[in-house]
């Protein structure tokens, strides 16, 4: 590790002490916090990873039932009766902080009906679109969570790559540099003040001997 450039004083020392100890609170915190967000970002992708096989396969059930509609009535008759939804949804976006991430949470707010879902008459349609339109009614809020669980996802991961660069810094770097000088200048200390003892040491026998005298 390398020694930073201070002087070798008691000052100095005593400043380095009071940064060596702020370095290893912050790295307590630091790795605490590390861990909490790791915590709580491996149970989003648990129910990440089991809300994607629902909606992936409702997702499938759907375009199922849409291509056999299609192959039923046609596919311009498909086309016209989905061209005026009359389904209205509102979407509310919030925060929530986790670990001092800024995470979204999303609500849904549904003006409509159940039966809005259908923008179409019964008479012309079968029954396979009317099965994929109320899967995909259905399916709004889990998508929207599912949404709003990947971008917490995504969010969590660059915070605790940013909060790992951090703690490796300062374990590996700042905190053995901090000990390394300090070792320096503690050596260099006691380096002169045997000097200084031993100069007195001599001042004392040459007086001694000048006293004989």
């Amino acid at each position: 590790m390398a020694i930073l450039s201070v002087n070798p004083t008691r000052m100095e020392l005593t400043g380095l002490k009071t940064k060596l100890a702020t370095a290893r609170r912050g790295h307590k915190l630091l790795k605490d916090k590390c861990d909490e967000l790791m915590r709580s970002f491996m149970e989003r992708i648990r129910e990440n990873r089991s809300l994607r096989a629902k909606v992936e396969a409702a997702l499938s059930d759907a375009l199922a039932d849409l291509a056999a509609a299609r192959g039923v009535t046609g596919g311009d008759v498909c086309d016209a009766a989905l061209m005026l939804p009359r389904r209205h949804i509102e979407l509310d976006v919030t925060e929530k902080n986790v670990m001092s991430v800024h995470t979204p949470v999303f609500s849904v707010k549904d003006a409509g009906k159940a039966t809005d879902a259908y923008s179409y008459g019964f008479a012309f349609t079968s029954g396979e679109m009317d099965d994929a339109i109320k899967t995909l009614s259905d399916l709004t809020e889990d998508l929207l969570h599912l949404a709003e669980i990947e971008k917490t996802c995504s969010m969590l991961a660059a915070e605790i790559e940013k909060t790992r660069r951090r703690v490796n810094a300062l374990e590996h770097v700042m905190i053995p540099d901090y000990e390394d000088t300090i070792r320096f200048i503690t050596m260099k200390l006691d380096e002169a003040e045997r000097s200084t003892t031993t100069r007195l040491m001599k001042v004392k026998d040459m007086m001694l001997q000048q006293g004989r005298k």
